[in-house]
């Protein structure tokens, strides 16, 4: 089997930092990435501080990551600084590109038309979304007015998004996918639950120990719940990568070994109902 793509996940924007805005765009790019058969190895969050930014740009690109995100700072607005610092920290100078430009004037013109702001074409803030890394390639935005950027530093491909959630899932679930298909290609994940009749999980741990060796290519995880809400648990088995039909194999050996191991030391358990 192929070794994963590897992906690392960038949050930028001091709101998220200081608890205005709650962040939903790592869970549904992890979500997303884990469907498809990838691995993100890391995710970090980071004020709307150019040098650190940078930084941790340089660090994933040292790594040799595959695939880098950033969500946040494409805007306008003077704190919204995530495409310089991503450029700074992968090497790569900054230009005016015009077929971005063509799309901010564009978006500003139809939410013009469309009665939803003022007045259309650009300024020098809006046209400030138009500056991308030399090599990159905008990525239309089908929601908001900033264009995404892809481009490439050494083996990593970068991809910068909106952080405003409808925005960044409208660039993924449209102008990324041909770059998805042909970087992650057709792979899944599959996952089942086994629920117990078991609140303690330290009482499960040497049926855990070892099952989940025994099985290398299924994650196995006990979900702890809060104590005295309820005398049961699930314990979730996945695996990623593969065809279907190995997939379902593997779950259904690791599914059987642990109900086994289970039942030997006591604790009811079945399939939890798919709802």
């Amino acid at each position: 089997m192929s070794k994963p793509v590897t992906v690392e996940i960038l949050v930028v924007g001091n709101e998220i930092l200081i608890g205005d805005i709650q962040d939903t765009n790592t869970n549904w790019i992890c979500k997303l990435i884990n469907g498809r058969a990838g691995y993100v190895a890391r995710a970090t969050m980071l004020r709307d501080i150019p040098e650190e930014i940078a930084a941790a740009v340089r660090s994933a690109v040292e790594r040799e990551v595959d695939v880098l995100f950033t969500s946040g700072g494409l805007g306008p607005t003077a704190d919204d600084l995530t495409v310089a610092a991503v450029a700074e920290g992968a090497g790569v100078e900054l230009r005016l590109d015009e077929q971005a430009r063509r799309m901010v004037k564009e978006s500003y013109d139809d939410f013009f038309a469309r009665g939803i702001m003022a007045e259309g074409g650009l300024n020098p803030a809006r046209e400030k979304m138009a500056w991308l890394p030399v090599g990159a390639e905008p990525l239309r935005n089908p929601v908001g007015t900033a264009p995404g950027v892809l481009f490439r530093a050494g083996k990593t491909a970068i991809i910068c998004l909106p952080g405003v959630p409808s925005e960044l899932k409208g660039i993924i679930t449209t102008s990324l996918q041909s770059f998805l298909d042909a970087t992650l290609g057709g792979g899944g994940s599959l996952t089942r639950a086994i629920t117990v009749r078991c609140n303690d999980e330290s009482v499960m741990e040497p049926v855990l120990s070892r099952v989940a060796p025994e099985h290398p290519r299924v994650y196995i995880k006990s979900l702890a719940r809060t104590l005295g809400e309820t005398p049961e648990l699930d314990i979730s088995l996945t695996v990623t990568g593969g065809d279907p039909g190995e997939r379902e194999q593997l779950l259904d050996e690791a599914c059987r070994d642990l109900r086994e191991g289970l039942t030997g030391i006591g604790i009811e358990n079945w399939d939890k109902l798919k709802g």
